[in-house]
Formats: C-alpha cells, sequence, structure tokens
C-alpha cells in the first residue's frame, strides 16, 4: 500500500476523533439547552444528529481498514467542552451575550473536527483508501456547513446588538 508508514498515524487520529464525536454527543445537549436563540437551538440539536451519523461513519471506515471501531479519550475535545461550560457558567445571566459566547465555543469545536477530520482524509487518499477518503469527506464537508451556518447565526442574531 502506498504511504504505509502513515497506515498508524490514521488509525490514531480515527480513533481520537471517534472519543471527541462521542464526548461531543454530550456537549451538544448541554450547548442547546443553553442556548437562547431558538435557531442557535435547532443548529445545536441538528449538528447532534450529524454528530451521530459521523460515528456511524467512522464505525464503516474502521470496518473497511479490517478494523474494530474504537475510539480512544480525546483531550482536546474535553478541554473544548470544558470551556464551553465555563462559558456558559459566566455569560448566562447575559443573554445578550450568551448565544454570542455559545456559537465561539461552538466553532472552536468545529475547528478542531475540520482540522482532524481534514488530516484524516488526506492520509487515505495519500494510502488510497478510497472509501475511507470518501466516507470522511463527507463529514468533512459537513463540518465545514456547520461551521459556516454557525457564522451566519452568529451575524445575523448572536452578535448584532440592540439598538440604544
Amino acid at each position: 500500500m502506498p504511504n504505509a508508514h502513515l497506515h498508524e498515524l490514521l488509525v490514531d487520529e480515527m480513533r481520537d476523533i471517534m472519543g471527541a464525536e462521542r464526548q461531543l454527543l454530550k456537549g451538544l445537549k448541554k450547548l442547546a439547552g443553553a442556548a437562547e436563540s431558538p435557531t442557535l437551538k435547532q443548529a445545536f440539536e441538528e449538528h447532534y444528529d450529524q454528530t451521530e451519523n459521523h460515528i456511524e461513519r467512522l464505525k464503516s471506515a474502521f470496518l473497511n481498514l479490517g478494523l474494530h471501531a474504537r475510539g480512544k479519550k480525546c483531550k482536546a475535545m474535553e478541554g473544548l467542552l470544558k470551556e464551553a461550560e465555563e462559558i456558559t457558567e459566566e455569560f448566562e445571566d447575559s443573554p445578550a451575550v450568551l448565544d454570542a459566547a455559545l456559537i465561539a465555543a461552538a466553532q472552536k469545536v468545529e475547528h478542531y473536527e475540520i482540522a482532524s477530520y481534514g488530516c484524516i482524509v488526506t492520509y487515505a487518499e495519500l494510502m488510497e483508501h478510497r472509501e475511507v477518503k470518501e466516507l470522511l469527506g463527507q463529514t468533512l464537508a459537513e463540518e465545514k456547513e456547520t461551521d459556516e451556518r454557525l457564522t451566519e447565526i452568529a451575524m445575523t442574531e448572536a452578535n448584532v446588538g440592540e439598538a440604544v
């Protein structure tokens, strides 16, 4: 297989993002519960459903590589979600700021996921794992779409100041 030296790295990254996605499911419930805007709440709920699909795609990618689908604890996601909790607590009494803060926290998560899936897709391409590339490329595209949607909500609702 071409670029076989990347195999262990590919598998390690897949296990890391599997753990991250599972952690994110819990985090998205909290974010949705804290959101003031119905639009933002809906975006978090829809991303929860997408995240379940991301986990299923990862399982398929592992099977495609002949591996058992298992994750590992993702310390990066753990930190990002802890920060999101802290932001929620810090701004819970400021509804005008809370949604903007939640979007900032969620976009940090999305950017981590985009970076992770981007690397995995590249490794899969270099190793000619076409199905893995295709499966996780779909997830990468959805993560980018979610980031764009969060930016749109920020610019049309959350970050728009009230007239004084």
